[in-house]
């Protein structure tokens, strides 16, 4: 199986922020060596985690990209929230850099000169890097993509940073206050390492396949709104991400008496019910369970040939109860 076109242009587009992070982390460098300022050195050595960042992302989508194997029945893309979490392990670590740097020009007072220089470079990069990760977020929200929105993240979280430090230089360069470039400094690394936790918390999440409340609650109620009668029960599902492709998993209880060829059809109405509501790939693996006399209180059709019990109420499928293994009942609901 090839790469879609989808895949071929987060690809083509991810070697672009690698390359803009490359000539960016230059034209940091180019002005710490002008203004032997800390602030801009430590923004210089956060770049060197985009330029980093970036290639990992790059090899991520290039694996998320290949079709399963036998070795990866499932694909390779949980691979994007392994990088997503070292990336944002990265960034933390920069906030740290940036902390000491901070911290230590508090302490020794360096000498910082050439500052108008400084302020039009960095403030250059800040506005490439804002602009870029803007494009790479609304991207990887079209793709599903979760290295092209961490990597967003990343270069807009580098972006605050890099704006605090052309705030210390102005500030600096009018009234001679040297400290004040340290100070800002240690605002945005603390700013970073907050963003940089939230990547590898949500990375985390998708590694150990953490339900998504929103998601499943959202499927339930769009079910519950388009189900059918002959659909008593849907339990026990599970959603799975795999980089942008999902993976459901659910129980569905049929009439018994339904012939297989009528049941496997009503069961493949709702798995085409469900995919046509959404842009992404999906994988289903849905189980037919045979309707009990339990279920006649809940079960919905109208002059049931073989109802053994009075219907007593409508389960009104939700996030919640959606999930759960056991079929549904009206003391379990």
């Amino acid at each position: 199986m090839e790469k879609s076109k989808e895949q071929n242009a987060n690809i083509t587009f991810q070697k672009w922020i690698a390359a803009v992070g490359i000539v960016l982390f230059v034209g940091k460098i180019v002005a710490w060596k002008l203004t032997n300022s800390d602030s801009v050195f430590s923004d210089a050595m956060e770049s060197i985690v985009n330029v980093i960042s970036a290639f990992m992302g790059l090899y991520a989508l290039y694996l998320a990209a290949k079709p399963r194997d036998e070795n990866h029945p499932y694909g390779h893309g949980k691979v994007e929230f392994v990088t997503s979490a070292i990336e944002g392990s990265l960034i933390c670590i920069a906030g740290i850099m940036i902390i000491y740097e901070g911290c230590n020009s508090l302490i020794t007072g360096k000498v910082i000169s050439k500052v108008d220089w400084g302020i039009w470079i960095v403030a250059a990069t800040a506005i490439a890097n804002y602009v870029l990760g803007y494009i790479s977020i609304q991207k990887g929200k079209r793709q599903n993509s979760v290295v092209l929105i961490s990597s967003g993240k990343h270069l807009q979280s580098d972006t605050f940073t890099t704006l605090g430090v052309v705030i210390s230089l102005i500030l600096v360069y009018f009234t001679k206050i040297v400290w004040i470039d340290s100070v800002v400094a240690l605002i945005f690394g603390v700013y970073i390492i907050t963003v940089g936790y939230k990547i590898v918390r949500h990375s985390l999440s998708g590694i150990m396949d953490e339900a998504d409340p929103k998601m499943l609650g959202n499927l339930a109620t769009f079910l519950n709104s388009n189900r059918k009668p002959e659909w008593i029960d849907i339990h026990n599902m599970k959603i799975q991400q795999f980089g942008s492709r999902l993976h459901i998993d659910a129980h569905i209880t049929l009439p018994w008496y339904f012939e297989l060829r009528t049941a496997h059809e009503e069961m493949e109405q709702v798995i085409k019910l469900i995919a046509g509501n959404t842009d992404r790939s999906v994988e289903f693996n849905f189980h037919m369970d045979d309707c009990k006399p339990i279920s006649c209180a809940i079960c919905q059709i109208k002059n049931c040939p073989v109802r053994q019990y009075q219907f007593v109420k409508k389960v009104e499928w939700i996030g919640n109860n959606i999930a759960q293994p056991d079929k549904h009942t009206v003391e379990n609901t």
